[in-house]
């Protein structure tokens, strides 16, 4: 971070709100296309009775097998001279209510049944799903023809038989998942509250399975209009002169030689309403889906996607292992840019430990995820910057050589053991693994590899805790093995997100210890990211302290400690309590960060800061370099004796 004042990009251009329902449905072509088609076909067929069109049952033998676009049948007549456009446009009438007709039934029979069999339990939901088991056995279309043949041909016997045949499709989805819902604790405050089991089950359950039903609702019509299609082609469904697509196409059957366009054109119909519904299925459940909302219907890839508008030309700092220069990560949700980081630069020499410091969503997790393109795209990418790693930029390497480098030579340690380890595998079998990815060991000697890597981090009985599921162990524990898999190929930097969070005090230590023992015995580089001070004073030789996406102050953490520059970092130290000093006051910082999409002029921290001025929120505010490796991001820079206590405390009482 050489230089007088670093520059920085514009205050973030201001979105457009959070993308809706429509909007998001739209963003998806397919099913835009799905959509658009489907509302034509029941546009069309809901005006069947206000079009100019011939009736749909009156035959005219004389004008049978008329050919398409002949004057007054543009589709052509059938065997018997009927129209085979206005049977088109009322037999769809048809098909639509008899397919969303059958839907619902299935729907509310086979909901409610999936409901009361989770919820349940016990033998009432061996009952339910036995006679679910059976209706599963036989062949859905065979058990279709079987309702049919007993109950007579007609459209309203096909329409209970292919509803019946898709209710076990619902009863199993809903029961899964009201199976989970039935053991949540707040199902168990609605028992202890006095509540009904009909009340628990319709105000409780039945709005968190609801999405799901109509997700797979939306997903299912199409499929019901097939088969209750396939029935009426069977001569089971519409019987003359009702039409419909099914009784359509079957008519055209006897006369595909000679005159095709009879069965050709409702083929072609049903095809088109069935992909349009879908289609527009599939973009419902993904609108419905928040994991994919703000993902713009996508699924994430393997690596950040590299959105730079130009490669810069950038040289490490001298003695840097890892210099990032400028980074800057957005997200894009919606119609609206999230700038999480905007222009961090930060450089980790050989052996030493930086520590990364903020408050919760300063942009310190997104930082060190975008350093080895570990941020979820969509929706982030990396919209600037460089990361050099021995010179070389990793936001300019091919996908295979990130991924050889990820856990050899830059190792990520997660906040959150429980969900980092794979809770179907041992965490031997995870560390073996991890071992073997970058290695040509045997499994033997992987294994032994990590019963090594258990007791360097202190596992007690590594052999006996190696055949332990993630859940069979503390949190702790987990941690120190998450730490293990990320020493597994000896990484020369080591990548540290909170992982003392939610531990106890005697834990932290002990993990805080063996990251420095590790760090001091093996040379490599640590990046500790934490928004704890007495974290950063017992293990970091420097600090950078981040806010609203920016390092604000950064310099070596004594010299931080003893007198801080900007008077966030100042906030940050009084609210550390003090061994010894029972009676210190320690204040909360007034106010709450700023929003990455609503970033303010000038300083971000102005609105919470007691020394700011009007010039501090205008323009933009570059990071000064100063004596000792120091710099700061601030007009105003507290002086000797203004740290915690003195000028930046005066205003500490104030509410936030």
């Amino acid at each position: 971070m050489a230089g007088a004042v670093i520059a920085e990009p514009a205050t973030a251009r201001r979105g457009k709100g959070r993308a809706g329902f429509w909007r998001l449905l739209l963003n998806n072509r397919l099913a835009a296309c799905g959509l658009l088609v489907l509302m034509a076909i029941v546009l069309v067929a809901l005006a069947a009775p206000l079009l100019p069109l011939p009736d749909p049952d009156l035959t005219a033998p004389a004008d049978r097998l008329i050919r398409p676009l002949e004057p007054g049948h543009p589709l052509g007549t059938d065997a018997l001279g009927r129209d085979i456009l206005s049977r088109l446009i009322w037999g769809t009438r048809v098909s639509l209510a008899v397919g969303i007709s059958a839907t619902l039934i299935a729907a509310v029979l086979g909901s409610l049944i999936g409901l009361v069999a989770g919820y349940a339990g016990g033998r009432v939901d061996s009952l339910l799903m036995r006679g679910i088991d059976m209706i599963m056995a036989f062949p859905y279309i065979l058990l279709a023809l079987a309702i049919v043949a007993v109950l007579g041909p007609g459209l309203l016997n096909a329409l209970y038989a292919i509803a019946v045949v898709n209710i076990p499709f619902f009863a199993r989805n809903i029961r899964g998942i009201t199976l989970g819902l039935a053991r949540r604790e707040f199902v168990d405050a609605a028992r202890l509250s006095g509540k009904s089991h009909v009340r628990i089950l319709l105000g409780e359950i039945l709005p968190n399975v609801l999405p799901v039903i109509v997700i797979t609702m939306s997903t299912t019509v199409g499929w019901m209009i097939l088969e209750t299609a396939g029935l009426s082609f069977l001569g089971l469904g519409a019987q003359p002169p009702q039409a419909d697509l099914g009784s359509m196409l079957g008519e055209g059957r006897g006369v595909l030689f000679t005159a095709p366009h009879v069965a050709i054109v409702p083929g072609l119909l049903i095809f088109a309403l069935v992909m349009s519904i879908n289609l527009a299925g599939d973009g419902v459940r993904d609108v419905l889906d928040p994991r994919l909302r703000s993902g713009a219907l996508t699924r994430p890839v393997a690596r950040t996607e590299i959105a730079r508008a130009r490669v810069p030309e950038a040289s490490p700092a001298p003695g840097a292992m890892l210099d990032v220069q400028g980074l800057r990560t957005e997200f894009a949700i919606g119609g609206e840019i999230h700038r999480a980081v905007g222009g961090v630069d930060l450089a980790l020499g050989r052996g030493e430990c930086l520590g990364l410091v903020g408050e919760s969503g300063s942009g310190k997790s997104v930082t060190a995820m975008s350093i080895m393109g570990l941020v979820p795209t969509p929706p982030g990418r990396i919209a600037g910057g460089a990361a050099l790693l021995d010179g070389e930029d990793l936001f300019s390497m091919p996908d295979e050589r990130i991924r050889r480098l990820r856990g050899s030579e830059v190792a990520h340690v997660f906040q959150d053991p429980l969900s980092t380890l794979h809770p179907l595998f041992t965490v031997g079998d995870q560390i073996v693994e991890a071992i073997r990815a970058h290695g040509s060991l045997d499994r033997r000697s992987a294994e032994a590899r990590a019963l090594d890597l258990l007791a360097l981090v202190r596992i007690p009985n590594p052999a006996e805790r190696s055949r332990a599921y993630p859940h069979e162990l503390s949190g702790g524990m987990r941690q120190r093995v998450c730490i293990a898999m990320a020493l597994a190929n000896d990484p020369r930097i080591l990548i540290a997100d909170e992982p003392t969070t939610a531990l106890d005090v005697t834990v932290q230590a002990r993990i805080l210890a063996l990251m420095e023992r590790l760090r001091r015995e093996r040379d490599a580089a640590v990046l500790f990211i934490t928004h704890d001070f007495g974290v950063v004073s017992t293990i970091c030789d420097r600090v950078a302290v981040m806010y609203a996406g920016r390092v604000v102050e950064t310099g070596p953490t004594q010299a931080i400690l003893d007198a801080p520059a900007h008077p966030y970092t100042a906030r940050l130290i009084a609210c550390v309590p003090v061994l010894g000093e029972p009676g210190r006051r320690l204040d909360a910082i007034p106010g709450r960060p700023p929003m990455a999409n609503r970033l303010p002029d000038g300083c971000a921290f102005a609105p919470r800061c007691p020394r700011a001025t009007p010039e501090c929120r205008e323009g933009e505010i570059g990071l000064v370099p100063g004596e000792a490796g120091r710099a700061v991001r601030c007009l105003h820079p507290l002086g000797p004796g203004e740290g915690p206590g003195g000028g930046a405390g005066e205003t500490a009482g104030e509410p936030a």
